[in-house]
């Protein structure tokens, strides 16, 4: 009898997220002491849009609650004796004692949501540490307001919904920003993936993107409406923007850090851009027709309503994370550490991907994801004014 192989445990890896940028709450933005109609359940919902600047609005959210006939629990971990996070140590907090400054004391940083968007009388920042996110989100309800420049930070999960990939920011701090200008407004990842020799698709030469199809461990409870509570691959895609100015430096990043040229996933963690709002077209005199340009003579408009218009017009809705470049930790001893991007070949095989309950009464894998295929037909022909770019890259 041949000797069954032994898979190798998935790990989750890293899964982070950052806004800067303008608050935006509205009608919508919190619910506050719902009750679910199907449970004792009592909670606080936060979808907290951040303008992080041309037009790109990203949203992230908050959860939390709890029943009001049961004994409800709060999960937390200790710390070590240098105050580091002792996620060995794991234990249980009455409901009621969640504000208990005692106990408070004995829990990790890392069990905290953690708010500072109030200042003193002195103009020092004051911050508060919440258990529990019901808590966290009555708090950001009662002090931000719309227009507040803040940064906002969590980890990216992931969740099988009505056989479709979601990815949901999850928000465990969020701080008044220095930022002063929206030139300074972002919205980034990093993100910890599985790359192979499919990952890399063709070059979209209209969109000047390369598709990358990765793979994201992420731990999940249910899988299509069955308990699993164990870590799973998810299917996330990404994508490369090529730089026209230098394109064989997109091809160089692409060569060395994402292309997998043997059987078997690499690991590695990258970093990016989220966008998920409206990108602003720039309208420029060039763009309006004469009939406009009369109206504005005569005083019907002024140049700014037309140009606003416009935009509006021409706003298309986007959803993309665009890779950037690689992570890299330092590594040695002190005082001779150097940069080493953090990447390891054959991290998995197809085999320990390959979960059992996936493809129980299916017929076809059970990677669907809601994105768009970008993939294009290698012969299509480009038809932009400029592309010699392109030509650098098949060199």
């Amino acid at each position: 009898m041949a000797k069954k192989e032994i898979k190798k445990p998935l790990k989750k890896g890293q899964g982070k997220f950052q806004l800067v940028g303008e608050a935006k709450i509205n009608d919508f933005t919190f619910k506050i002491d719902e009750e679910s109609k199907h449970s004792d359940w009592i909670y606080n919902t936060l979808n907290l849009g951040v303008d992080c600047g041309n037009g790109n609005t990203v949203y992230s959210e908050m959860m939390g609650g709890y029943g009001s006939e049961r004994n409800n629990l709060v999960y937390a971990h200790g710390i070590k004796e240098d105050k580091t996070d002792d996620y060995e140590n794991r234990f249980q907090i009455d409901w009621d004692d969640r504000f208990d400054e005692d106990i408070l004391k004995t829990i990790g940083k890392q069990c905290f949501i953690t708010i500072g968007i109030e200042k003193d009388k002195k103009g020092k920042l004051f911050i508060k540490n919440f258990l529990s996110p019901y808590d966290a989100i009555a708090y950001v309800q009662e002090h931000l307001t719309d227009g507040t420049v803040i940064t906002v930070k969590g980890d990216l999960k992931y969740t099988m919904y009505k056989d479709n990939i979601q990815m949901k920011k999850v928000i465990t701090s969020i701080f008044l920003s220095k930022a002063d200008d929206p030139s300074k407004y972002s919205a980034t990842f990093s993100q910890t993936v599985l790359l192979n020799k499919d990952s890399v698709g063709k070059l979209d030469k209209e969109k000047a993107i390369y598709p990358i199809t990765t793979t994201i461990i992420d731990y999940t409870k249910e899988w299509k409406d069955k308990e699993v509570k164990t870590n799973v691959p998810f299917i996330k895609m990404m994508e490369v923007v090529v730089d026209k100015d230098k394109p064989e430096n997109t091809k160089k990043l692409i060569d060395k850090y994402l292309k997998v040229k043997k059987s078997g996933y690499t690991e590695i963690i990258l970093e990016g851009n989220i966008i998920e709002g409206q990108i602003l077209v720039n309208i420029t005199e060039a763009d309006i027709s004469d009939e406009i340009k009369e109206l504005i003579e005569m005083g019907a408009y002024t140049m700014e309503e037309v140009t606003a218009k416009m935009t509006v017009g021409n706003n298309q809705r986007e959803k993309r994370m665009i890779i950037k470049k690689p992570q890299f930790r330092m590594v040695g001893e002190e005082g001779s550490k150097e940069a080493v991007v953090q990447i390891t070949q054959n991290a998995y095989t197809d085999e320990d991907l390959l979960l059992d309950f996936m493809f129980e009464d299916e017929e076809e894998a059970p990677f669907d994801t809601d994105d768009t295929d970008t993939d294009t037909d290698e012969n299509d022909n480009d038809d932009t004014d400029d592309n010699s770019w392109l030509k650098k890259l098949e060199e």
